[in-house]
Order: C-alpha cells, then sequence, then structure tokens
C-alpha cells in the first residue's frame, strides 16, 4: 500500500528510541491494544485517532497542534497515535490510504475526520466540535447552543466548510434540529448548490418543519429557483423604461435584482407594481414580497420598512 505524508512530533522517546505519545492524554497505540485504547475508550470520552509515519514532513506539523488541543481539553477528549509504518494492519482494515489521516471515534464508531495537515483554528473546531468548547462539561442542549453559534460566526466570517461542519455536528448528535438543517442548507444555497439544499431542508423533523429558520431558507430555496430561468436585468430595465405599465417586465426585473444580490432594489420594484396594479397576475407582487419578507426574517430593517410600505399600499 502506497502512503503519502504523517505526523512525526516532536516527542519524547522510549529507551528503545521509538517515540512515544506527550501529554496525559496522548497515547501510542498498536494493533494489540488499539481496540481497548480507541474503540473501548471511546464509549466513555471521544477519542481522536491520528495516523502518521516518521517521514512525514506535514504530520510534523499536525501532531503538536493535535496534542496542544486535545490536553487543553482536559481530559473530555483522548489522542491516540499510530505509527502505520509499525502497524500496517490497522491501516489496511481502516482503508488509509494516505497521510496524515485523522479519524474521530465516538461509542466504538468513527463519527468524523479528515486528510492532510490543517490549521490550528480547524483544529480547535474539530476537537470542540466533539467535545464542546467548554471541556464536555455541558448538557446537550448547551453543546448545541454552543455548536450553533460557532457555526453561525463562521458563516456570517465567509467560511462556509467550517459552518457546515459545525452544523453537521449538530445534526449527527441531534437529528433533524431545525437550526442546524437550516444553517446547512443555508450552507449549500450559498455555494450555489439549490439541490443539495432542498434536500438538506427534508431533514428536519416534521413537527419543526414551521420553524422561522426552516421557513427563511425554504423561502430563499424558493427564491433561487425562481430566479433560475430569469433574462437579462439590463434588457428588463430597457423594456420598463420603454413602458412604465409593463407589469411583467417590471415583476421578472424585481426577480432579476434579487437574484443578482439587490434585494432592496427588487422590494421597490414589487411595491411599485403594487401601488400601480396591486390585483395584477392574481397578487403575484404581494405574495413574492411575503416570499421575501420570510427569507429575510420578521426582524429584518427590510422586512420592517417594507412592511409599512405595503400597509400603505393596501390602505390607502
Amino acid at each position: 500500500m502506497a502512503l503519502i505524508g504523517s505526523s512525526g512530533k516532536p516527542l519524547s522517546a522510549k529507551k528503545d528510541g521509538q517515540p512515544t505519545a506527550a501529554g496525559p492524554h496522548v497515547k501510542d497505540a498498536s494493533l494489540a491494544t488499539f481496540a481497548a485504547d480507541v474503540l473501548e475508550a471511546s464509549r466513555e470520552v471521544p477519542v481522536i485517532v491520528d495516523f502518521w509515519a516518521p517521514w512525514c514532513g506535514p504530520c510534523k506539523q499536525l501532531g503538536p497542534a493535535l496534542e496542544k488541543a486535545v490536553n487543553a481539553a482536559k481530559g473530555a477528549v483522548r489522542l491516540v497515535k499510530v505509527n502505520i509504518d509499525e502497524n500496517q494492519e490497522i491501516a489496511r482494515q481502516l482503508r488509509i490510504q494516505s497521510i496524515p489521516t485523522v479519524y474521530a471515534f465516538k461509542n466504538g464508531q468513527p463519527v468524523d475526520g479528515f486528510m492532510g495537515s490543517i490549521p490550528e483554528s480547524q483544529i480547535k473546531t474539530f476537537v470542540e466540535a466533539l467535545v464542546g468548547p467548554g471541556g464536555g462539561e455541558h448538557d446537550d442542549a448547551d453543546h448545541a447552543a454552543e455548536m450553533l453559534a460557532m457555526a453561525d460566526t463562521a458563516y456570517a466570517a465567509g467560511d462556509m466548510g467550517q459552518a457546515a461542519q459545525a452544523y453537521a455536528h449538530v445534526l449527527q448528535d441531534e437529528p433533524g434540529h431545525p437550526k442546524a438543517v437550516a444553517g446547512l442548507a443555508k450552507c449549500y444555497l450559498k455555494s450555489g448548490d439549490l439541490e443539495r439544499a432542498k434536500n438538506t431542508l427534508q431533514l428536519v423533523r416534521p413537527d419543526d418543519a414551521a420553524d422561522e429558520a426552516v421557513r427563511a431558507v425554504a423561502a430563499e430555496l424558493k427564491l433561487r429557483e425562481q430566479a433560475a430561468s430569469l433574462g437579462d436585468a439590463a434588457a428588463l430595465k430597457s423594456r420598463l423604461a420603454a413602458n412604465p405599465g409593463d407589469h411583467q417586465a417590471r415583476y421578472d426585473l424585481a426577480l432579476a435584482l434579487d437574484a443578482k444580490g439587490d434585494r432592496q432594489a427588487a422590494i421597490d420594484e414589487l411595491l411599485e407594481l403594487m401601488r400601480r396594479q396591486r390585483k395584477w397576475n392574481e397578487e403575484a407582487a404581494r405574495k413574492h414580497l411575503v416570499t421575501l419578507f420570510e427569507a429575510m426574517g420578521p426582524a429584518d430593517p427590510r422586512t420592517v420598512e417594507a412592511r409599512r410600505r405595503l400597509s400603505s399600499i393596501l390602505f390607502s
């Protein structure tokens, strides 16, 4: 088996010259001890397994960072290091094709992992996703709330990978969690993968289908799907300039503007259409405004202002 890369960490040495683990929550494992050190131990706390080899350069960066994050957790997670040169049978059984490779185990099963060396910030997130930032002393609700906050922060910062990972961890512990379902679907929407966003929304628990976050993402998905077949905004503006009474052009322009990220301009056009002909096409403008409000959420300043303007039109 050809393996690429590994985690030779700056550790103390045994009398026989072989490297040994550093820290009270870090140990080396062999084929003889793997079941006890990893599978059985993971029924008590999560166990991270680092597959490495002394000749692997990237492992020398990843290893110490993993040890630091695990030791900082103060026993809420453990690290087991497997030298694949000395334990090729374990590597074969777990189909390790490249190193460094890291697996996380809970209740005797692998639940997460990654390949290659990653930044220390991502390692910290990986560990916190397993045990929680407070070191595993929180109940499930607190842990979910912490992970969701972490995911929301990553999403706001534009780190879709980290956000998606954190949302997925919540779903792993609480399948169907509405906020996590909505968050993960939102990540797919952000990346333009409408199909996966739609499939993700179907994971929500039936009783939580009306959750505000789920409805918001469902509304956003609907908007994206409607926008997929729209024409060029410039052409629609030209049509409208030539004939301001072209309601279809104004409606299509609103959708096109929203698709380009100018939601406020889209709202303005829909409200203008309402002002000119509120009943046009079975109140299509009002219905689309309602979808926009749902996508933005009731507390969004744009929703609040647009609702005020809409009421003014409806009751004038």
